[in-house]
C-alpha cells in the first residue's frame, strides 16, 4: 500500500484500531455517520478534512497518510516474540523502585497538604 493509496481505508482501519465506531467519529467531527462512511470510501480527501479527522482520532495526519498495516503487524509480532531479526533495546535509565518511592513521597506530601487544608476549613466553620 503506497502512502497515498486509499486514504479512506486507512482512516477506517485506524478508527477501528482505536475502538471507535463511525457514529462516534461523526459526532467528534460534527457530521453524519453517512458522511464518515463516504469519507472512508474515498481514495483521497482534502488536507483540511484529514487534519480534523486526525485530531478526532488522536493521531497526526501524517500517521494516517503513512499508515501501513503490514508495518504495524510486523512491529506487533516482533515486539511479542522478540525475534532476533528485529529487537528493541529497552534499558531503564532510572531505578523504577526509586522512582516509585519518589512518587509515593510526593503523593504523601500532597495528601498532608490537603488534610491540613481540610482541617483549616473545619476550624473556620467551627468559629462561625
Amino acid at each position: 500500500m503506497s502512502e497515498t493509496l486509499h486514504i479512506g481505508r486507512k482512516i477506517s482501519r485506524i478508527r477501528e484500531l482505536r475502538g471507535m465506531k463511525q457514529e462516534a467519529l461523526a459526532t467528534e467531527l460534527g457530521i453524519s455517520q453517512q458522511a464518515v462512511s463516504k469519507i472512508e470510501q474515498s481514495e483521497k480527501i482534502e488536507e483540511e478534512v484529514l487534519e480534523k479527522i486526525a485530531t478526532a482520532l488522536g493521531v497526526s495526519s501524517e500517521a494516517i497518510s503513512k499508515f501501513n498495516e503490514d508495518v504495524l503487524v510486523f512491529h506487533i509480532q516482533n515486539m511479542h516474540d522478540h525475534s532476533t531479526a528485529y529487537q528493541y533495546n529497552y534499558q531503564c535509565t532510572f531505578n523504577p523502585i526509586d522512582r516509585l518511592v519518589e512518587v509515593y513521597e510526593e503523593n504523601k506530601k500532597l495528601y498532608e497538604q490537603l488534610l491540613a487544608s481540610e482541617r483549616e476549613k473545619v476550624e473556620i466553620l467551627k468559629s462561625k
